[in-house]
Formats: C-alpha cells, sequence, structure tokens
C-alpha cells in the first residue's frame, strides 16, 4: 500500500483518486492510520490494528468531512490503537456493541457508506449504479431520517412501519427542497407510489442490518405495500398527429412576444431528442446518455455499454438512422443530444418536453415514457414476437441474446423499420401506405 512521504493532510485527501489506499507516513503519523477512497467521491478514515490474539482487523473511523478531518480521525486512531495496545479490547467488539443500538439514522448512514463503496451488490452480482445511490439518498434524506431517524433500529415494528409507509403516501414528507444547481428546485410530492419504493429501500436497510446482526427480526417483511398502478397509457392516432404537430412548432423559430422581450426558442437537442424516443422506445436517461462513439450507423447498430438490464445491443430503423445523421456525427465521446449549457446529461429534459407536448394541446400526463409504451404497443398491433419488442426496447428478456452479438440481424432491423414506420406515418397524421426503406426495401406497412 502506498505510504504518504508527509502525515495525511487535505491535500493527500483530495489528491486520492477512486478506487485507492493511502497510509500515514512522516515525523508525527500514526501506524496504521490510512484513508482510501472507492468509486464515488467519498473518502473514509481507517486504522489497522492488531488484537491481542494476534489477528489483524481494520477499525473504520469514518468518512471525510465532519467531524472527521485528517488531524481528527488521526487522534481517533490513536485511542483506537491505545485501546488494543494497552487495554487489551478489541475497538470492533465495542463498535458491534454500539451498532446493537444504533438509529435508523445512523443505519442509513452506514448502508449508504457502503452502497457508495461499491460494497452493496445487486441481484446481477454488481455494485450499485450512481444514479440509483443518488435515490436511495434522496428518499433517506426526503422520508426516512424526517420520519424514523431517531428510533432505535432493534425496536423498529411492523406497525411502525406501516405508520411510515401511511404518513408518505398521505403527503407528511411534502415539500419545496432547493437543489445544489442554479435556481434548483426540488419538488417532494410524496403519494402512495412514492410511499411503495421508499419502503422497499427501506426493507433492503434492514436486511442489511440483519446481515451485520443488528437485528433478529425484519420488521418490514410482511407489511403490505400499496399495488403498484402501472401505466397503460399510450398514444392514439389523434395524439400521435398532436405530437407530430408540436414537434414541428417546437422546431419552427419562436414568434415575437407582446411585451417585446426575445422570445424563448426550445433547444433543439431536446426537440431530437423527444423525436428519437418516439421512434426508437428507448429509455430517456438511455438516449440523452448516448454518445457517438456508442453508434454504428452504418451498421444500424446502437450499443449501450451500461443500462437498467445491463449492456444492450440496439436495433436502428432508417428513420433513427436519418435523424442522427442529421445531428452528427460527432466526437467519439460528445452527448448525440447534449445540454443547452455544461458538459453533463440534459436534466431539464422532462421539463422541455412539457412545453413541447403543451405546443400540441396534449394531456398533462403524456410522458417521454409514454412515448416508450406506445412504441412497444404499435409493435405489438403490427405483430412483432414479444421477443423482438423486448431486445428492441432493452428489456431484460432481449438483453439475454444481445450479450453474444456485436449488430442487429436482418430481421430486427426490418421490425425496427416497420415500427419507425408506422410511427413516422401517426406522427405525420396519414393513414396511407409507406414503404420502408432498409433491408427489404420495398416492404409495405399497412
Amino acid at each position: 500500500m502506498p505510504v504518504a512521504s508527509n502525515r495525511i493532510g487535505l491535500r493527500e485527501i483530495r489528491a486520492l483518486g477512486p478506487n485507492s489506499t493511502i497510509f500515514d507516513g512522516g515525523t508525527g503519523s500514526v501506524p496504521g492510520f490510512g484513508a482510501r477512497r472507492r468509486i464515488s467521491h467519498h473518502v473514509s478514515y481507517f486504522v489497522m490494528y492488531r488484537t491481542q490474539d494476534g489477528r489483524q482487523r481494520r477499525y473504520t473511523i469514518g468518512t471525510h468531512g465532519a467531524p472527521w478531518t485528517p488531524e481528527t480521525a488521526r487522534t481517533k486512531a490513536q485511542q483506537v490503537l491505545m485501546a488494543a495496545k494497552i487495554e487489551g479490547t478489541d475497538p470492533n467488539d465495542e463498535k458491534k456493541a454500539k451498532r446493537a443500538a444504533a438509529t435508523v439514522a445512523e443505519l442509513c448512514d452506514m448502508y449508504m457508506e457502503d452502497a457508495e463503496a461499491g460494497r452493496l451488490l445487486t441481484r446481477r452480482g454488481i455494485a450499485k449504479k450512481a444514479s440509483t445511490v443518488l435515490t436511495d439518498r434522496s428518499r433517506i434524506d426526503t422520508h426516512i431520517k424526517p420520519l424514523m431517524g431517531t428510533m432505535k433500529v432493534p425496536s423498529v415494528t411492523r406497525e411502525d412501519v406501516e405508520r411510515f409507509m401511511h404518513r408518505i403516501a398521505e403527503g407528511a414528507t411534502r415539500k419545496r427542497v432547493k437543489t445544489g444547481r442554479k435556481r434548483g428546485l426540488s419538488n417532494v410530492r410524496g403519494g402512495k407510489g412514492t410511499a411503495s419504493r421508499t419502503v422497499g429501500l427501506l426493507s433492503a436497510i434492514f436486511t442489511y442490518a440483519q446481515r451485520k446482526r443488528m437485528i433478529t427480526e425484519h420488521p418490514v417483511r410482511g407489511v403490505i405495500r400499496y399495488a403498484d398502478r402501472r401505466r397503460q397509457r399510450r398514444l392514439s392516432d389523434d395524439e400521435y398527429a398532436a405530437l407530430g404537430r408540436a414537434l414541428a412548432a417546437a422546431a419552427a423559430p419562436p414568434l415575437p412576444r407582446k411585451d417585446g422581450k426575445p422570445a424563448r426558442a426550445i433547444w433543439p437537442a431536446a426537440i431530437q431528442a423527444a423525436r428519437f424516443l418516439a421512434l426508437t422506445g428507448w429509455r430517456s436517461g438511455e438516449a440523452l446518455a448516448l454518445r457517438w462513439g456508442m453508434l454504428d450507423l452504418p451498421r444500424r447498430t446502437a450499443r449501450l455499454p451500461d443500462t437498467k438490464t445491463g449492456e444492450s445491443v440496439r436495433p436502428l430503423s432508417s428513420a433513427a438512422c436519418d435523424l442522427l445523421q442529421k445531428i452528427g456525427p460527432g466526437k467519439a465521446n460528445a452527448l448525440v443530444f447534449p445540454p443547452s449549457r455544461g458538459d453533463g446529461i440534459m436534466t431539464g429534459f422532462p421539463t422541455v418536453f412539457e412545453r413541447i407536448a403543451k405546443k400540441g394541446g396534449l394531456p398533462k400526463d403524456i410522458t417521454p415514457h409514454i412515448l416508450r409504451h406506445s412504441f412497444a404497443s404499435l409493435a405489438a398491433d403490427l405483430g412483432c414476437s414479444e421477443l423482438a419488442i423486448a431486445t428492441l426496447l432493452g428489456h431484460r428478456a432481449g438483453s439475454v441474446t444481445a450479450r453474444y452479438t456485436h449488430a442487429a440481424d436482418d430481421v430486427l432491423l426490418s421490425i425496427a423499420d416497420r415500427v419507425a414506420a408506422a410511427t413516422l406515418r401517426k406522427l405525420e397524421g396519414e393513414r396511407s401506405a409507406v414503404v420502408v426503406q432498409g433491408p427489404r426495401a420495398g416492404l409495405v406497412v399497412a
């Protein structure tokens, strides 16, 4: 393990790279004291020590940030070493005893520390994605800690969890919170769906506590959650035509405002992203994270390295490829649908989509995800098999075979063309047959 030439300080902590560990060095250093960083930006302090029977153990002091600085963590490390060497006690045993009486808030902090360090694995045997970790932290800070944070972990009962779920559903945690972004505002509404998902996270947290032997009985098991009301919504023919008009109106130059102020145009990349979603049925997050290096336009294939179901190979219709060719191509690492400001993902896309939909007079329940439902429904209407639809959409069933392929075959490309052609016809409000251009040129879609 690398040892610092000097004692660990703020400069060494800031320079610590991902999956790196450094030990204290130089004059006044504490033997065995170190810091490590996993995949996230969080750095944790620890100290290595030996028990009375000679076993080496690691004691995690805490995560960098108040109250833990290099100096306060080094002082704690000295106390741990003194307890192990002079007093003959095992600091980790004392830590386990304290965990038995930890609060729910403290349990959540432990859970998140392991999640951010990549030590909590999903059913697929991989660490949680950064986006999932952020969502978990948001639910903990917004719902779990305010309502259950002070409760002792062993004292939580099933009745407590049921009361917790009902309070979220009734809006007990409803509030508006400023985010770290400029003019950013998060509107926490609560509701039954939020309550059920938060209880699901709480169940995972208490499973974690059970593995740590902090509890013997799982208080969330047996709690009946609200039914997951999956939206069956799809676009009607009239709504497809309205969406087509909305996309055209959004792309047109904005009309001058009555007050003389400059009109605000809709970001072109957002309009292109909305059209791309309608033509492909992709998840909006997949499209917004798409980079030019993931595309093989001559073979009409996209390889997405990290989706909800893992790596995914997607066939692209001729219509989707035409759209992409009009936009780019760009540099391999450049986003296909970049934001109007900055280098990250277009986080404001849902709001921009609302503006687009409003131009066509579409109902408020038409969201980007409804385009995905509509694409799947239209593919089923055309007689496509469930496996083919799963492959087009990147569902788990389709990802099994996609792991062994590097490009889409002619059958899948033909199906993608059929669905995209039918989508274009509906967007244009036409009902006449169109000829699909692709590997099966001349195919007529009725």
